[in-house]
């Protein structure tokens, strides 16, 4: 029976693949905008197939590039349609904004914080890199935006608890997590965040300031 059990092998032609498959089938569910992890699990799916002999790797080239066009262009024409009222309100806002407060953590790590300034909005980039952004006591008095991205990296933005959070996002092998406070005023200001994460993470986050706390 233990010589049984001992025969079994879990790495399975293209078990790799399942480090593709699993995070973009997740992310299917987590994410507001799917295009990106929809890519991935049909590129993983693929690579599973043909591993497993079952579809051919030149087949997979030969398709593999004008669907991922199709899908790009498909989900370009439908993103205001599907995104809606977010994604208006977060080209508004970019518009009205004349690029101040761009920060950038590449291969190192970086805080940023905004104790008691006035918060008009702020571009983060994190590549190979952390962003730690922190608006806990910033002060908000309008609805705001913020361009975030990650690549192979991961941005932390730490938010008051009397704002609204609405999320865009894109993602590839990646994710934008919402955990800030969700029970808020529906006359409080709203932070909108523009997400990318490719390899990498954008979390939003919520919790009492540390001076609240005494530590």
């Amino acid at each position: 029976m233990l010589h049984g059990i001992t025969d079994i092998n879990i790495f399975f032609d293209g078990w790799w693949t399942l480090f593709i498959i699993i995070p973009c089938f997740i992310g299917l569910f987590k994410e507001n905008e799917k295009t990106g992890n929809f890519i991935g699990l049909l590129i993983g799916v693929a690579l599973l197939l043909a591993c497993q002999n079952i579809i051919d790797f030149h087949l997979i080239w030969k398709l593999a590039f004008p669907t991922i066009l199709v899908i790009i262009g498909v989900s370009l024409i439908f993103k205001d349609t599907i995104g809606g009222k977010v994604n208006s309100e977060i080209r508004k806002l970019n518009e009205k904004r004349n690029g101040e407060n761009g920060y950038c953590a590449t291969f190192a790590g970086q805080n940023v914080n905004f104790d008691g300034q006035n918060f008009t909005g702020a571009d983060l980039t994190a590549v190979f890199g952390g962003l730690k952004c922190d608006l806990r006591n910033a002060i908000i008095d309008s609805d705001v935006v913020i361009n975030a991205s990650s690549t192979f990296g991961g941005i932390e933005i730490y938010v008051p608890s009397n704002v609204k959070i609405k999320i865009k996002s894109t993602s590839l092998f990646g994710g934008v997590s919402n955990k800030a406070n969700t029970k808020t005023d529906e006359n409080s200001h709203t932070i909108y965040i523009n997400g990318t994460a490719v390899f990498g993470g954008v979390e939003i986050k919520w919790q009492q300031h540390k001076k609240l706390l005494n530590i």
